[in-house]
């Protein structure tokens, strides 16, 4: 277990946004940064990082936290791991103390597909460094041109011959084999016994955006027609091929640090114009580009060179990949080489200066590249030219940001000589389909995820379809959820009055109903005291915890500053997330939006924290009304318990009548 004295010191030195930027490419907006969020698709950017505040907050997704959950949930890891991540990123000692057996066990789940994937890339390694490898891997290798020093840096091996021998140097150094197995590196035959998936090839390793190796791709050197080029691990909890790029973890800072990324076909290609010098490249993997792919880049750079075969196979791969592209709202060149040359051969040949030039004065934006591909196709038949302009044109409407459809209609209506009202037309015609479409996925989406809410009101409340349902549909932080959906926007809002200005003295003025002579209550105060004369508890847990733990803190003298920070990077996820929520200015508010008001801090506590407690005290007898009428239709012809029903209701109606009075409702 890690220290809390060394926890802290981590904490400290973790800066959000210089964590969250070795991900993702961040902008500058005002006192924050923003992007688009790693964590799930979308074109315009609602991922925001708060250096004040120390947390990062997405408001498509919903994910939030500070920069150990960030380093948590992008990576996978768990909360000791992303502090030990985080450790070794600003050279942190960490001295552990003696884990529990439980702790270990736990430790090493997590870890072992890691480490036996990264046992395996040692073990291919050395066997390069052996007899065989030598005479037929590494032999390979500097046919190919490569130099020791790059066989080295991307890790480069050999399989031998034995198909077991991994296995069994697996096996005596104590791997089990269940994790050889799971990682795909060994298969089990039908009599139990395990075969090496890779032997008798060389061995490129794929490794993740932070440099561990994950995967591997082995390829025969045998001229055997039977016999399959390439073998590759197959999918697994730490390997997932459509989102992972070859070479993405040596070229990361490059591309940063050009806004550029090259994107080629193999690993051979990456290797190579890497050895040339030109390093912000990285490959598909020899499979079709996927939208994860596009969208890894994207955490690095806005800006995408394909560069890919000159043949018809890397024509209609570069096709292919130019709308995946535009559409994730990058910017997209391509450069086809001579025919007959792929990087690899192309970069062998020629100097670092002859490419680079070559790049430059052949690089062409999507319309060029389709005209010049397409239009030789059409030649003068006119409505295979038309099938064309519409195609580049449908090819714009995928673009998310208008100005630059704008800049492309421009181009295209010079290119072709064709009135740019008439590309409009098309295009705002392409994209309505696009968004009526989006939009009836949406609504379906939302539909499933009103009818769950009301569904389980319901369920809690036994109350029929009548009763009252939420004004709006409020979404828990990500990855949690709500026990009672119908009051989580009042405590909510109430939460966050106190995480937010908990320490704040309520000033109210002497014809205040809530002025007290010698008396001032803070915010938290105020509440806490208004929940206790009602004994109410908040029923949604995700919020109670998080209630329950500020005033712990507060009833300790911790000033509001050290309660958020320790409710912020609390060990307890959900106490966590939910504080990394709150601390958010677009959290929803029932009552008014407070922050927007023209007035100062104090004076809006004072006009909005009673109304809100009041909000959520009317919420409450709403629902205590709708269980009420439940049971007065289950009560059927008794008329005494009618009576006793009836009576309460009229008593609930007088006071919800007066909060409303009160709150300034009709």
């Amino acid at each position: 277990m890690i220290p809390k004295e060394t926890v802290d010191r981590i904490i400290d030195a973790a800066r959000v946004e210089d964590v969250v930027g070795d991900f993702v490419s961040l902008k500058r907006r005002g006192a924050n940064f923003v992007a688009c969020c790693p964590f799930h698709n979308e074109k315009t950017p609602s991922f925001y990082v708060s250096p004040a505040k120390g947390i990062f907050k997405c408001f498509g997704c919903g994910k939030s936290g500070t920069a150990v959950g960030f380093v948590m949930e992008h990576e996978n890891l768990s909360y000791g791991d992303a502090l030990r991540f985080l450790a070794k990123k600003y050279n942190i000692e960490v001295v552990e103390k003696e884990e529990s057996a439980e702790d270990i066990a736990l430790r090493q789940r997590n870890e072992s597909l890691m480490l036996v994937s990264e046992f395996a890339a040692g073990f291919f390694k050395d066997s390069l460094k052996t007899e065989e490898g030598r005479a037929i891997g590494y032999a390979y290798f500097k046919s190919r041109g490569l130099e020791d020093a790059t066989i080295e840096k991307f890790g480069l091996g050999w399989a031998p011959l034995s198909r077991h021998a991994l296995a069994d140097a697996a096996r005596e150094t104590g791997y089990k084999e269940e994790f050889l197995v799971d990682t795909g590196l060994c298969v089990k035959r039908d009599d139990g016994s395990l075969s090496d998936r890779f032997f008798d090839r060389v061995i490129f390793p794929i490794h993740s955006v932070n440099g561990r190796p994950i995967a591997f791709g082995g390829r025969t050197l045998r001229t055997d027609k039977t016999v399959a080029k390439y073998v590759n691990s197959p999918e697994t909890e730490i390997y997932v091929k459509s989102r992972s790029l070859y070479g993405i973890y040596f070229a990361r800072n490059e591309i940063v640090r050009r806004d550029r990324c090259f994107l080629v076909e193999g690993y051979l290609d990456v290797i190579s114009m890497h050895q040339l010098g030109i390093t912000n490249v990285a490959a598909s993997s020899g499979t079709s580009l996927t939208v994860e792919q596009v969208r890894l880049i994207k955490r690095f750079t806005e800006n995408v060179t394909i560069i890919y075969d000159g043949d018809s196979a890397g024509i209609h791969a570069a096709l292919r990949g130019i709308g995946l592209v535009l559409k994730e709202g990058l910017n997209v060149k391509v450069v086809l080489l001579p025919d007959g040359d792929d990087p690899d051969s192309f970069s062998r040949k020629h100097t670092l200066e002859e490419v680079r030039n070559f790049i430059d004065s052949h690089e062409q934006d999507f319309i060029e590249f389709k005209s010049d591909i397409l239009l030789g196709e059409a030649g003068d038949d006119p409505l295979k030219r038309a099938n064309l302009i519409n195609d580049i044109a449908d090819t714009v409407a995928l673009i998310p940001d208008a100005v630059k459809r704008s800049v492309y209609v421009d181009v295209c209506s010079r290119k072709f000589n064709i009135d740019s009202q008439i590309l409009f037309e098309r295009i705002g015609h392409t994209r309505g389909e696009m968004l009526a479409e989006e939009k009836t996925r949406n609504d379906s989406r939302r539909r499933r995820e009103e009818e769950h809410i009301q569904l389980r009101l319901e369920e809690d409340t036994g109350a029929a379809a009548s009763e009252p349902r939420p004004v709006s549909v409020l979404s828990a932080p990500a990855g949690l959820k709500f026990d009672d959906a119908y009051l989580a926007p009042c405590e909510k809002e109430l939460l966050g009055f106190i995480v937010e200005s908990g320490d704040e003295h309520l000033a109210f003025d002497r014809d205040s109903e809530f002025y007290m002579e010698g008396e001032s209550q803070t915010v938290a105060e105020f509440i806490d005291s208004a929940l206790a004369g009602d004994d109410v508890q908040f029923a949604n847990g995700i919020y109670r915890k998080a209630y329950d733990e500020y005033f712990r803190m507060y009833d300790e003298g911790l000033t509001q500053e050290q309660i958020r920070n320790r409710l912020l990077n609390s060990t307890d996820r959900e106490i966590a997330l939910v504080t990394a929520d709150l601390l958010e200015d677009k959290y929803i508010i029932t009552v008014e939006n407070y922050i927007n008001a023209l007035t100062s801090k104090s004076t809006m506590l004072v006009m909005y924290v009673p109304k809100s407690v009041m909000a959520y005290q009317s919420r409450r007898i709403e629902k205590m009304l709708a269980e009420y009428d439940a049971k007065l239709e289950s009560a059927g012809d008794d008329v005494a318990a009618q009576m006793d029903i009836l009576k309460v209701m009229d008593g609930l109606n007088r006071a919800r009548k007066n909060l409303n009075n009160r709150l300034g409702r009709v």
